[in-house]
Protein backbone atom coordinates (compact mmCIF):
# COMPACT_ATOMS: atom_id res chain seq x y z
CA UNK A 1 0.00 0.00 0.00
CA UNK A 2 1.21 3.50 -0.82
CA UNK A 3 0.10 6.92 0.39
CA UNK A 4 0.71 10.24 -1.34
CA UNK A 5 -0.03 13.39 0.63
CA UNK A 6 -1.18 15.95 -1.92
CA UNK A 7 -2.20 19.02 0.09
CA UNK A 8 -2.68 20.37 3.60
CA UNK A 9 -5.19 23.10 4.39
CA UNK A 10 -3.68 26.51 5.20
CA UNK A 11 -5.86 27.18 8.25
CA UNK A 12 -6.16 23.69 9.74
CA UNK A 13 -4.59 20.23 9.70
CA UNK A 14 -6.98 18.90 7.04
CA UNK A 15 -5.21 16.83 4.38
CA UNK A 16 -5.91 15.49 0.91
CA UNK A 17 -4.09 12.45 -0.40
CA UNK A 18 -4.28 9.23 -2.39
CA UNK A 19 -3.96 5.68 -1.05
CA UNK A 20 -2.97 3.12 -3.66
CA UNK A 21 -3.80 -0.56 -3.16
CA UNK A 22 -3.73 -3.51 -5.55
CA UNK A 23 -7.53 -3.18 -5.84
CA UNK A 24 -7.47 0.49 -6.73
CA UNK A 25 -6.89 4.02 -5.53
CA UNK A 26 -8.67 5.77 -2.65
CA UNK A 27 -8.85 9.56 -2.61
CA UNK A 28 -8.70 10.96 0.91
CA UNK A 29 -10.32 12.14 3.04
CA UNK A 30 -12.66 9.20 2.59
CA UNK A 31 -15.70 7.71 4.26
CA UNK A 32 -15.94 3.91 4.12
CA UNK A 33 -19.38 2.23 4.12
CA UNK A 34 -19.63 -0.59 6.65
CA UNK A 35 -20.33 -4.04 5.22
CA UNK A 36 -20.00 -6.07 8.41
CA UNK A 37 -20.92 -9.44 6.93
CA UNK A 38 -19.56 -8.70 3.48
CA UNK A 39 -22.70 -6.73 2.62
CA UNK A 40 -23.56 -3.07 3.11
CA UNK A 41 -27.11 -3.55 4.35
CA UNK A 42 -29.86 -2.89 1.77
CA UNK A 43 -27.38 -1.77 -0.92
CA UNK A 44 -26.31 -3.68 -4.04
CA UNK A 45 -22.67 -3.62 -5.11
CA UNK A 46 -23.48 -1.75 -8.33
CA UNK A 47 -25.32 0.90 -6.29
CA UNK A 48 -22.27 1.28 -4.04
CA UNK A 49 -20.15 1.96 -7.12
CA UNK A 50 -22.47 3.93 -9.35
CA UNK A 51 -24.70 5.85 -6.95
CA UNK A 52 -22.85 6.01 -3.63
CA UNK A 53 -19.45 6.36 -5.35
CA UNK A 54 -17.81 4.23 -2.64
CA UNK A 55 -14.07 3.69 -3.10
CA UNK A 56 -13.56 1.18 -0.26
CA UNK A 57 -15.88 -0.79 2.03
CA UNK A 58 -15.43 -2.56 5.36
CA UNK A 59 -15.89 -6.12 6.51
CA UNK A 60 -15.64 -7.44 10.07
CA UNK A 61 -13.35 -10.28 11.13
CA UNK A 62 -15.50 -11.40 14.06
CA UNK A 63 -18.70 -11.68 12.04
CA UNK A 64 -17.12 -13.16 8.90
CA UNK A 65 -15.23 -15.70 11.03
CA UNK A 66 -18.53 -16.91 12.51
CA UNK A 67 -20.53 -16.63 9.25
CA UNK A 68 -19.85 -17.79 6.58
CA UNK A 69 -16.60 -18.97 8.16
CA UNK A 70 -13.00 -19.08 6.99
CA UNK A 71 -13.38 -22.36 5.10
CA UNK A 72 -16.04 -20.93 2.78
CA UNK A 73 -14.14 -17.67 2.32
CA UNK A 74 -10.94 -19.56 1.48
CA UNK A 75 -12.74 -21.76 -1.02
CA UNK A 76 -14.24 -18.66 -2.63
CA UNK A 77 -10.81 -17.05 -3.01
CA UNK A 78 -11.36 -14.37 -0.39
CA UNK A 79 -14.03 -11.80 0.31
CA UNK A 80 -13.53 -9.90 -2.96
CA UNK A 81 -14.47 -13.00 -4.95
CA UNK A 82 -17.17 -14.03 -2.47
CA UNK A 83 -19.13 -10.78 -2.56
CA UNK A 84 -18.15 -9.51 -6.00
CA UNK A 85 -16.57 -6.25 -4.79
CA UNK A 86 -13.43 -5.55 -6.84
CA UNK A 87 -12.35 -2.36 -5.08
CA UNK A 88 -10.41 -2.12 -1.80
CA UNK A 89 -11.69 -3.70 1.42
CA UNK A 90 -10.67 -2.98 5.01
CA UNK A 91 -11.42 -5.43 7.81
CA UNK A 92 -11.73 -4.56 11.48
CA UNK A 93 -10.04 -7.17 13.69
CA UNK A 94 -13.25 -7.96 15.55
CA UNK A 95 -11.80 -6.70 18.80
CA UNK A 96 -14.57 -4.17 19.37
CA UNK A 97 -17.25 -6.82 18.77
CA UNK A 98 -15.57 -9.30 21.12
CA UNK A 99 -15.23 -6.72 23.87
CA UNK A 100 -18.85 -5.62 23.48
CA UNK A 101 -19.78 -9.16 24.57
CA UNK A 102 -18.89 -8.24 28.14
CA UNK A 103 -20.91 -11.08 29.68
CA UNK A 104 -19.57 -13.68 27.26
CA UNK A 105 -15.82 -13.04 27.02
CA UNK A 106 -12.63 -13.20 29.07
CA UNK A 107 -9.39 -11.40 28.36
CA UNK A 108 -6.15 -13.29 28.95
CA UNK A 109 -2.57 -12.63 27.95
CA UNK A 110 -2.89 -15.18 25.15
CA UNK A 111 -5.98 -13.52 23.70
CA UNK A 112 -9.72 -12.99 24.01
CA UNK A 113 -11.98 -15.92 24.84
CA UNK A 114 -15.58 -15.42 23.83
CA UNK A 115 -18.86 -17.16 23.08
CA UNK A 116 -20.55 -16.70 19.73
CA UNK A 117 -23.61 -14.47 19.82
CA UNK A 118 -25.14 -16.89 17.30
CA UNK A 119 -24.97 -20.29 18.99
CA UNK A 120 -22.97 -19.80 22.19
CA UNK A 121 -19.97 -21.80 20.92
CA UNK A 122 -16.58 -21.03 22.49
CA UNK A 123 -13.77 -19.35 20.56
CA UNK A 124 -10.38 -17.73 21.12
CA UNK A 125 -9.01 -14.74 19.22
CA UNK A 126 -5.26 -14.35 19.57
CA UNK A 127 -3.33 -11.56 17.81
CA UNK A 128 -1.84 -14.21 15.52
CA UNK A 129 -5.17 -15.87 14.73
CA UNK A 130 -6.76 -12.56 13.84
CA UNK A 131 -3.99 -11.93 11.29
CA UNK A 132 -4.47 -15.43 9.88
CA UNK A 133 -8.23 -14.90 9.54
CA UNK A 134 -7.69 -11.60 7.75
CA UNK A 135 -5.21 -13.30 5.41
CA UNK A 136 -8.04 -15.68 4.48
CA UNK A 137 -10.55 -12.85 4.12
CA UNK A 138 -8.04 -11.12 1.86
CA UNK A 139 -8.68 -7.53 2.94
CA UNK A 140 -6.41 -4.89 1.44
CA UNK A 141 -6.08 -3.35 4.90
CA UNK A 142 -6.26 -5.42 8.08
CA UNK A 143 -6.41 -4.25 11.67
CA UNK A 144 -4.52 -5.39 14.76
CA UNK A 145 -6.35 -7.05 17.64
CA UNK A 146 -6.79 -4.58 20.50
CA UNK A 147 -8.92 -4.02 23.55
CA UNK A 148 -11.39 -1.17 23.27
CA UNK A 149 -12.22 -0.02 26.82
CA UNK A 150 -15.23 2.12 27.64
CA UNK A 151 -14.84 5.85 27.17
CA UNK A 152 -15.54 6.16 30.90
CA UNK A 153 -12.90 3.63 32.04
CA UNK A 154 -10.81 4.76 35.01
CA UNK A 155 -7.11 5.48 34.58
CA UNK A 156 -5.82 2.26 36.16
CA UNK A 157 -7.98 0.09 33.92
CA UNK A 158 -7.10 2.15 30.82
CA UNK A 159 -3.36 1.83 31.55
CA UNK A 160 -3.58 -1.93 32.11
CA UNK A 161 -5.68 -2.33 28.97
CA UNK A 162 -3.20 -0.31 26.92
CA UNK A 163 -0.33 -2.54 28.03
CA UNK A 164 -2.24 -5.59 26.85
CA UNK A 165 -3.10 -3.91 23.53
CA UNK A 166 0.57 -3.07 22.92
CA UNK A 167 1.75 -6.61 23.72
CA UNK A 168 -0.89 -8.01 21.41
CA UNK A 169 0.15 -5.51 18.74
CA UNK A 170 3.76 -6.69 18.78
CA UNK A 171 2.63 -10.29 18.35
CA UNK A 172 0.23 -9.43 15.54
CA UNK A 173 2.87 -7.37 13.74
CA UNK A 174 5.33 -10.25 13.97
CA UNK A 175 2.72 -12.65 12.57
CA UNK A 176 1.92 -10.28 9.72
CA UNK A 177 5.59 -9.98 8.79
CA UNK A 178 6.16 -13.74 8.89
CA UNK A 179 3.20 -14.58 6.61
CA UNK A 180 2.06 -13.67 3.13
CA UNK A 181 -1.26 -13.03 1.41
CA UNK A 182 -3.12 -15.93 -0.16
CA UNK A 183 -4.58 -14.42 -3.32
CA UNK A 184 -1.78 -12.56 -5.09
CA UNK A 185 -2.46 -9.03 -3.82
CA UNK A 186 -0.66 -7.07 -1.14
CA UNK A 187 -2.18 -6.48 2.28
CA UNK A 188 -1.40 -3.70 4.75
CA UNK A 189 -1.52 -3.90 8.56
CA UNK A 190 -2.77 -1.00 10.69
CA UNK A 191 -2.12 -0.85 14.45
CA UNK A 192 -4.68 0.93 16.64
CA UNK A 193 -3.94 3.77 19.06
CA UNK A 194 -5.79 3.32 22.35
CA UNK A 195 -5.52 5.04 25.74
CA UNK A 196 -9.09 6.03 26.49
CA UNK A 197 -9.42 9.77 27.24
CA UNK A 198 -6.09 10.20 29.02
CA UNK A 199 -3.56 12.43 27.31
CA UNK A 200 -0.46 10.65 28.57
CA UNK A 201 -1.79 7.20 27.60
CA UNK A 202 -2.82 8.43 24.16
CA UNK A 203 0.63 9.93 23.59
CA UNK A 204 2.31 6.75 24.80
CA UNK A 205 0.20 4.65 22.46
CA UNK A 206 0.64 6.96 19.48
CA UNK A 207 4.43 6.84 19.90
CA UNK A 208 4.39 3.05 20.29
CA UNK A 209 2.31 2.73 17.13
CA UNK A 210 4.34 5.28 15.15
CA UNK A 211 7.60 3.55 16.02
CA UNK A 212 6.43 0.32 14.34
CA UNK A 213 6.60 1.98 10.93
CA UNK A 214 3.46 0.37 9.51
CA UNK A 215 1.86 1.54 6.25
CA UNK A 216 -0.98 3.31 8.05
CA UNK A 217 -2.34 3.86 11.54
CA UNK A 218 -5.73 3.81 13.23
CA UNK A 219 -7.25 5.69 16.16
CA UNK A 220 -9.63 3.53 18.17
CA UNK A 221 -11.54 3.74 21.41
CA UNK A 222 -13.37 7.00 20.59
CA UNK A 223 -17.08 7.67 20.08
CA UNK A 224 -17.69 5.10 22.85
CA UNK A 225 -19.44 7.33 25.35
CA UNK A 226 -17.13 10.31 25.81
CA UNK A 227 -18.30 13.87 24.90
CA UNK A 228 -17.59 14.96 21.33
CA UNK A 229 -15.20 17.70 22.44
CA UNK A 230 -13.14 15.14 24.35
CA UNK A 231 -12.99 12.98 21.22
CA UNK A 232 -11.74 15.95 19.17
CA UNK A 233 -9.13 16.68 21.83
CA UNK A 234 -7.86 13.08 21.71
CA UNK A 235 -7.61 13.21 17.91
CA UNK A 236 -5.44 16.33 18.14
CA UNK A 237 -3.19 14.75 20.77
CA UNK A 238 -2.69 11.59 18.72
CA UNK A 239 -2.20 13.29 15.35
CA UNK A 240 0.62 15.42 16.75
CA UNK A 241 2.59 12.17 17.02
CA UNK A 242 1.36 9.86 14.23
CA UNK A 243 3.52 10.26 11.10
CA UNK A 244 2.19 12.71 8.54
CA UNK A 245 3.26 10.54 5.60
CA UNK A 246 0.94 7.65 6.55
CA UNK A 247 -2.88 7.59 6.39
CA UNK A 248 -4.76 8.05 9.66
CA UNK A 249 -7.97 6.09 10.18
CA UNK A 250 -10.49 7.17 12.83
CA UNK A 251 -12.57 4.12 13.66
CA UNK A 252 -16.35 4.18 14.05
CA UNK A 253 -17.01 7.91 13.59
CA UNK A 254 -19.62 9.33 13.06
CA UNK A 255 -22.13 12.08 12.34
CA UNK A 256 -21.52 14.42 9.39
CA UNK A 257 -20.31 17.07 11.85
CA UNK A 258 -17.99 14.54 13.56
CA UNK A 259 -16.49 13.69 10.19
CA UNK A 260 -15.84 17.31 9.25
CA UNK A 261 -14.27 18.03 12.65
CA UNK A 262 -12.07 14.93 12.34
CA UNK A 263 -10.93 15.94 8.86
CA UNK A 264 -10.01 19.40 10.18
CA UNK A 265 -7.77 17.66 12.74
CA UNK A 266 -5.86 15.59 10.18
CA UNK A 267 -7.88 12.38 9.84
CA UNK A 268 -7.89 10.71 6.41
CA UNK A 269 -10.24 7.71 6.74
CA UNK A 270 -13.50 7.18 8.65
CA UNK A 271 -16.27 4.61 8.89
CA UNK A 272 -19.57 4.33 10.73
CA UNK A 273 -22.84 2.37 10.56
CA UNK A 274 -24.79 5.60 11.15
CA UNK A 275 -25.77 6.43 7.54
CA UNK A 276 -27.26 2.99 6.92
CA UNK A 277 -28.55 2.20 10.43
CA UNK A 278 -30.16 5.59 10.93
CA UNK A 279 -31.39 5.54 7.37
CA UNK A 280 -33.24 2.26 7.93
CA UNK A 281 -34.98 3.98 10.83
CA UNK A 282 -36.12 6.95 8.78
CA UNK A 283 -33.35 9.52 9.42
CA UNK A 284 -31.96 11.18 6.32
CA UNK A 285 -28.84 13.36 6.29
CA UNK A 286 -28.65 16.19 3.75
CA UNK A 287 -26.49 19.22 3.02
CA UNK A 288 -29.24 21.35 4.57
CA UNK A 289 -29.86 19.33 7.72
CA UNK A 290 -31.42 16.18 9.14
CA UNK A 291 -34.90 14.90 8.27
CA UNK A 292 -37.07 12.38 10.12
CA UNK A 293 -39.02 10.90 7.25
CA UNK A 294 -41.84 9.69 9.49
CA UNK A 295 -42.76 13.25 10.44
CA UNK A 296 -46.18 14.39 9.24
CA UNK A 297 -44.66 17.60 7.84
CA UNK A 298 -43.43 15.62 4.81
CA UNK A 299 -46.83 14.06 4.07
CA UNK A 300 -47.67 16.37 1.17
CA UNK A 301 -44.18 17.68 0.34
CA UNK A 302 -43.61 16.56 -3.23
CA UNK A 303 -40.18 18.15 -3.61
CA UNK A 304 -37.12 15.88 -4.05
CA UNK A 305 -35.37 14.56 -0.95
CA UNK A 306 -32.67 17.12 -1.64
CA UNK A 307 -33.02 19.24 -4.73
CA UNK A 308 -29.28 19.87 -5.06
CA UNK A 309 -28.33 16.61 -3.40
CA UNK A 310 -25.67 14.08 -4.28
CA UNK A 311 -27.80 10.94 -4.36
CA UNK A 312 -29.45 9.39 -7.41
CA UNK A 313 -32.61 8.84 -5.38
CA UNK A 314 -33.23 12.59 -5.24
CA UNK A 315 -34.09 12.55 -8.94
CA UNK A 316 -36.84 9.99 -8.52
CA UNK A 317 -38.40 10.19 -5.08
CA UNK A 318 -40.21 12.96 -3.24
CA UNK A 319 -40.25 13.49 0.50
CA UNK A 320 -43.95 12.59 0.52
CA UNK A 321 -43.35 9.30 -1.25
CA UNK A 322 -40.44 8.26 0.98
CA UNK A 323 -42.51 9.17 4.06
CA UNK A 324 -45.33 7.01 2.73
CA UNK A 325 -42.93 4.07 2.29
CA UNK A 326 -41.68 4.37 5.86
CA UNK A 327 -45.16 4.70 7.33
CA UNK A 328 -46.28 1.68 5.28
CA UNK A 329 -43.13 -0.22 6.37
CA UNK A 330 -42.12 -0.90 2.78
CA UNK A 331 -38.63 -2.41 2.38
CA UNK A 332 -37.86 0.05 -0.42
CA UNK A 333 -37.86 2.86 2.16
CA UNK A 334 -34.81 1.38 3.88
CA UNK A 335 -33.00 0.90 0.57
CA UNK A 336 -33.67 4.46 -0.61
CA UNK A 337 -32.61 5.94 2.73
CA UNK A 338 -29.45 3.85 2.97
CA UNK A 339 -28.29 4.77 -0.53
CA UNK A 340 -29.19 8.42 -0.02
CA UNK A 341 -27.28 8.70 3.26
CA UNK A 342 -24.20 6.90 1.97
CA UNK A 343 -24.19 9.03 -1.17
CA UNK A 344 -24.42 12.14 1.00
CA UNK A 345 -21.50 11.02 3.22
CA UNK A 346 -19.33 10.30 0.17
CA UNK A 347 -20.36 13.62 -1.36
CA UNK A 348 -19.46 15.40 1.89
CA UNK A 349 -15.91 14.02 2.09
CA UNK A 350 -15.51 14.60 -1.63
CA UNK A 351 -16.42 18.26 -1.16
CA UNK A 352 -14.05 18.46 1.80
CA UNK A 353 -11.28 17.16 -0.44
CA UNK A 354 -12.05 19.77 -3.12
CA UNK A 355 -11.87 22.58 -0.58
CA UNK A 356 -8.62 21.28 0.92
CA UNK A 357 -7.07 21.24 -2.54
CA UNK A 358 -8.48 24.72 -3.23
CA UNK A 359 -7.11 26.05 0.08
CA UNK A 360 -10.41 27.19 1.59
CA UNK A 361 -11.45 24.18 3.65
CA UNK A 362 -11.75 25.91 7.04
CA UNK A 363 -14.44 28.52 6.21
CA UNK A 364 -16.38 25.96 4.13
CA UNK A 365 -16.23 23.41 6.96
CA UNK A 366 -17.42 25.90 9.58
CA UNK A 367 -20.46 26.75 7.45
CA UNK A 368 -21.18 23.09 6.66
CA UNK A 369 -21.08 22.01 10.31
CA UNK A 370 -23.80 24.53 11.08
CA UNK A 371 -25.88 23.33 8.14
CA UNK A 372 -25.62 19.57 8.59
CA UNK A 373 -26.58 19.72 12.28
CA UNK A 374 -29.92 21.48 11.66
CA UNK A 375 -33.15 19.58 12.28
CA UNK A 376 -35.49 20.13 9.35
Amino acid sequence: MEFELQATDKLSNARAGVITTDHGKIETPIFMPVGTLGSVKAVHQHELKEDVKAQIILGNTYHLYLRPGTEILHQAGGLHKFNGWDKPILTDSGGFQVFSLSANRKLKEEGAYFRSHIDGSKHLFTPEKVVDIQRIIGADIMMALDECPSGKADYDYAKKSLGLTHRWLKRGWERFNSTEGLYGHRQAFFPIVQGCTYHDLRRESAKFVADLGTEGNAIGGLAVGEPAEVMYDMIEVVNEILPADRPRYLMGVGTPANILEAIERGVDMMDCVMPTRNGRNGMLFTAHGIMNMRNKKWENDFSPLQEDGPSYVDRFYSKAYVRHLFVAQEILAMQIASIHNLAFYLWLVGEARKHILAGDFKPWKDEMVERVTRRL
